[in-house]
């Protein structure tokens, strides 16, 4: 049965996906994150929009608003531990809860072997990629557990986490970690009511794919010739899978990692 909401159904009075939730989204302004955004409040829940720029939370958070959704933002730098906990600490104080969390910003390197990696770049991607992720779900279930008490988390990581990753090694290593992370975290608060999974995104039409095609000529043309369905996904399709984990739909599920990726690596 495909349960994916058409757009009558989000056109119509029946409850959302994520209905009566308050969900708090790193890396908001564009790409996933900003799907996530919308496709989260579209689906009923009240959305605290986190990232860097300014600019792109305020368009964000205007375009949610505008179509009927409740949204806020703060600015928020992953590489400042103190910012992501202020952050998470910001829904609480909009919105008196957090129910849901999807941990989606990230830093891509630059494309190469790794002895070609300058030691700055791979503290800068160990600090965004995977110490935010933990800074972020420390206060995550500090807040969920003060509040809704029971909640989910989902984090998202990368199918190039899942094989080697020469092009980007550094980059595939720390989602490679995530997902440790994440299994480690759903078993310890899994008790608690508290699940946690991630999703690893194939080939995904956004800002930092292009920018990596930018720098590998000819990467979108192997990529879609390595998957299935024949086509690389639009960012609202990386959303979905998030909002199912991150739904009461999902209630059995922790401690996956869940590959969104047409196929690729069937």
């Amino acid at each position: 049965m495909n349960n994916t909401p058409t757009t009558d159904a989000f056109a119509s009075d029946a409850p959302g996906l994520l209905a009566g939730k308050v969900a708090f989204i790193t890396g908001a302004g564009r790409g996933i994150g900003a799907a996530a955004a919308r496709l989260f409040a579209r689906e009923g829940a009240r959305v605290l929009l986190a990232a860097r720029t300014e600019a792109e939370l305020k368009a964000v958070t205007e375009e949610v608003r505008a179509a009927g959704g409740s949204a806020d933002h703060v600015a928020c730098d992953l590489a400042d531990a103190a910012g992501v906990r202020a952050a998470v600490d910001r829904a609480v104080a909009l919105y008196g809860r957090l129910d849901i969390a999807f941990n989606n910003g990230a830093a891509i390197q630059r494309p190469g072997p790794l002895d070609e990696l300058p030691e700055a770049d791979f503290d800068h991607l160990y600090t965004v990629n995977l110490k935010s992720v933990w800074v972020s779900m420390v206060a995550e279930v500090a807040a969920i557990r003060a509040t809704a008490q029971t909640g989910a988390i989902v984090n998202n990581s990368s199918i190039g986490s899942l094989r080697a990753n020469p092009e980007l090694p550094a980059y595939g290593a720390m989602k490679r970690a995530v997902n440790s992370l994440t299994e480690s975290a759903a078993v310890t608060y899994g008790p608690e009511g508290i699940r946690v999974n991630a999703i690893a995104p194939g080939g995904t039409l956004t800002d930092m794919i292009r920018a990596w095609e930018a720098e590998s000529p000819g990467l979108l043309e192997r990529l879609t010739a390595s998957i299935p369905l024949g086509r690389t996904a639009a960012p609202d399709e990386i959303a979905q899978a998030a909002a199912w984990l991150l739904s009461d739909r999902a209630s059995y599920v922790t401690g996956t990692v869940l590959r969104v990726d047409g196929g690729a690596r069937a």
